[in-house]
């Protein structure tokens, strides 16, 4: 059972983030910003997709009259992701948005930096110090030698101290580097000197593979430590796949239960059907539930069901032939092209009355 950090608990938008309110998955849009139509259709997959907290790029003036737009059109929280001009993101606290992320690397110093603070305080708006290694002051970087956790955490420090003396608390902190070690350091030095919830993620992680490995590791570490209160998983693609891998992150930690959990083996001598081209399909036709259910395809009917005893159903395989089991108990034996409609069967039935027991 992990225990979590202490925090404080901000709302943005309505959802909660730190204490005890569940760990949120977050991401950020990738098309034009000023591009109002592309813009909302990537929002809503991301919110089909179970996104909670959306962040959207705002680079210069021309996109905020799209922002209006945007921020009248979506019911999620959004977050306005501020670089190098302050006035943008006083602009689009004005406009609405439920939370605002600086970079303290690119603001503009301090008194630039309470500006935004003091517009924040106003309507209680969070505002996130993201801390990002490729982005330190050039003067912190200088005082340590490089760019070392311990810089990161001056920088964060510095800015949280800045907007404590303007007496504002709705902050969220976040340090972020590509460097998995780095980042996790860095991390864990600040939780111990500060109790404001934290954003976590591995920024620049790379493409699907690789980035989803470099976040597993840097955000489920210290996920298992208690530290994290909000994440997002930076992928070079479809941020909607960002969405999918943090879920899996928190409910492969016993943090989330949310949608179907499959398990797979990765087969061996003993496997004589397609029980990749069978694990796809059936994982392509239940990413839409979000009932928590958990699912077990599995290649040998000998030791999968046993194995897998702990899946709410499954199936595993033999020759051409295949068995569906519950909690571990063979309930049918099909031939293996009829596999995967009697496991959804099953999943649909599961779902039904799952959604019934909640009400």
């Amino acid at each position: 059972m992990i225990k979590r950090r202490k925090t404080r608990v901000i709302n943005l938008g309505g959802v909660l983030i730190g204490g005890e309110a569940p760990i949120s998955v977050q991401s950020m849009t990738n098309t034009d910003t000023k591009n109002v139509e592309s813009t909302l259709k990537q929002i809503n997959e991301l919110i089909n997709a179970g996104c909670e907290i959306v962040r959207i790029a705002v680079p210069d003036k021309d996109a905020l009259p799209a922002l209006k737009i945007i921020r009248n059109k979506v019911d999620v929280p959004l977050v306005a992701d501020i670089h190098f001009n302050y006035y943008l993101a006083l602009e689009s606290m004005k406009l609405g948005v439920d939370g605002i992320r600086i970079n303290p690397g690119n603001i503009g110093g301090r008194d630039k930096f309470l500006q935004v603070i003091s517009e924040a305080k106003k309507t209680k708006i969070p505002v996130r110090i993201g801390v990002n290694a490729g982005s330190l002051e050039r003067e912190v970087v200088k005082k340590h030698g490089g760019i070392t956790a311990e810089a990161m955490v001056e920088s964060a420090l510095k800015y949280v101290k800045w907007a404590e003396s303007a007496n504002f608390e709705y902050l969220k902190l976040s340090l972020k580097a590509s460097d998995v070690p780095l980042m996790i350091e860095a991390c864990r030095i600040l939780a111990s000197q500060t109790d404001y919830p934290f954003h976590l993620g591995v920024t620049e992680a790379g493409t699907f593979m690789t980035g989803t490995v470099k976040s597993s590791l840097g955000i489920g570490i210290l996920l298992a430590e208690g530290i994290g209160d909000t994440i997002r998983v930076s992928l070079t693609g479809n941020p909607v796949k960002e969405v999918q891998v943090g879920f899996e992150i928190l409910k492969a930690l016993g943090l989330r239960k949310r949608g179907v959990e499959l398990i797979s083996c990765p087969t061996c001598g003993r496997c004589q059907i397609d029980l990749s081209g069978i694990a796809a399909k059936v994982e392509e036709r239940v990413k839409g539930i979000k009932v928590p259910i958990k699912v077990a395809v599995m290649g040998c009917c000998v030791n999968g069901p046993g194995e897998a005893r702990q899946a709410d159903v499954g199936i595993a395989g033999g020759k051409k032939v295949g068995v569906v089991f519950r909690k571990g108990k063979i309930i049918a034996r099909v031939p293996e092209e009829e596999l995967v409609t009697a496991l959804l069967k099953e999943i649909d039935e599961l779902t039904v009355k799952n959604k019934s027991s909640e009400k």
